[in-house]
């Protein structure tokens, strides 16, 4: 028995719209494997504390076995080798001698940090010698491996990113400076809770709970406005665009499982200017070291919201000039006012229906997700 006609016509729309999950399958592969199958040191800056030939032989000598893997330099004393941690510059300092010393910095990556340890462990050991490891940047008690940083951007992103769906979707029908309202307000309470769950829930920082939330709201506004622009040009793959830009190339690059130091090129070369490596960055500058480098950070958040807006105007303008198209085609000259209002009434009844098939469609497979 053959199928239908309405049958066919159901099973193509399927068809369809399942090469969405496969792009999505494909994305994450590439962009969650590429960027933590095999995380490996390349240029990670360690220094080696102290003076004279001894000190520059062992930095020589690391520096040529590392074969690319750590960038080598020599401090004169503990003081400037803390002060390069907690500016970030370098991720360990190696204090030689009888019982040597190791420096990090946990606040600035805790994996980057324990690949340093691993290293200089290696070399306290061909000395005979138990090496005492030292933080100078710990992170908070509730966030003892660092990554709290990152689930919260996690979480932030997929209350904004999700919320472009039902904006998009269900609210396609209303004017852009309502969209536009309510991405405003979406962005406020997103913001909101990942403040509570930075602070008062799961305690991932120990203070400065003030910044983190206002850089969490420019963080989710900047998403939201990039996504609800968006939405006027990609219709139904807004959802894929989005999180192309905010999951598959955003959590990859943002520094808050590994660094750049240990990813590939390309997701470091992101991690420069990407609004998720923003975030994270700008959240440890301000909460472990003291606002180094905070500034940097919250441009690239309030640039990447700036994009947004520009998405937003121009959409809404784009909009205005479909809408003045469609009013012109409706009213053909010399058609009686009567049936001209009951054909526009037609059209739109058609237009209204298929355009909420195409918003429950897209924020079925927003909640999917």
């Amino acid at each position: 028995m053959s199928a239908g006609p309405n049958t066919s016509g159901a099973l193509r729309h399927v068809l369809g719209h399942l090469l969405t999950p496969l792009l999505m399958c494909v994305g994450m592969g590439l962009a969650y494997l590429g960027a933590f199958h095999a995380p490996a040191p390349h240029d990670l800056r360690v220094d080696i504390v102290g003076s004279g030939p001894t000190t520059q032989v062992l930095a020589q000598t690391l520096q040529d076995k590392g074969a690319g893997a750590l960038d080598v330099r020599t401090v004169i004393d503990r003081d400037t080798a803390v002060s390069a941690l907690r500016e970030q510059r370098s991720f360990g300092a190696y204090i030689p001698g009888t019982r040597p010393e190791l420096l990090v910095a946990s606040g600035s990556s805790d994996t980057s940090a324990m690949a340093v340890e691993k290293v200089f462990t290696k070399v306290a050991a061909g000395q005979d010698a138990p090496l005492k490891v030292t933080d100078v940047a710990p992170t908070a008690s509730g966030d003892p491996t660092g990554q709290g940083v990152f689930f919260l951007l996690v979480a932030l992103s997929i209350g904004a990113y999700a919320s472009v769906a039902v904006i998009g979707g269900a609210g396609a029908v209303l004017p852009m400076r309502i969209r536009a309202l309510l991405a405003a307000g979406m962005s406020l309470v997103v913001s909101l809770i990942g403040a509570l769950f930075a602070g008062p829930v799961f305690h991932l920082v120990d203070q400065g709970l003030g910044g983190v939330w206002a850089m969490s709201w420019l963080y989710a506004a900047g998403i939201l406005a990039v996504g609800v622009g968006l939405h006027t040009f990609l219709r139904r793959w807004t959802t894929l665009g989005v999180m192309v830009l905010f999951v598959m190339l955003n959590f990859t690059s943002s520094g808050g499982i590994y660094r750049p130091e240990l990813q590939p090129g390309f997701f470091g070369s992101l991690h420069a200017f990407w609004n998720g490596a923003g975030f994270v960055e700008g959240v440890r500058g301000h909460v472990y070291f003291d606002g180094h480098g905070v500034g940097g950070n919250v441009l690239v958040l309030a640039l990447w919201l700036l994009a947004g807006a520009t998405l937003v105007v121009l959409a809404g303008l784009t909009e205005s000039r479909r809408r003045k198209a469609g009013t012109g085609r409706t009213q053909a000259p010399g058609t009686p006012g009567t049936a001209a209002a009951a054909g526009t009434g037609t059209v739109k009844d058609g237009t209204e229906a298929r355009a909420g098939d195409e918003a429950e469609e897209e924020m079925e497979e927003a909640v999917a997700i």
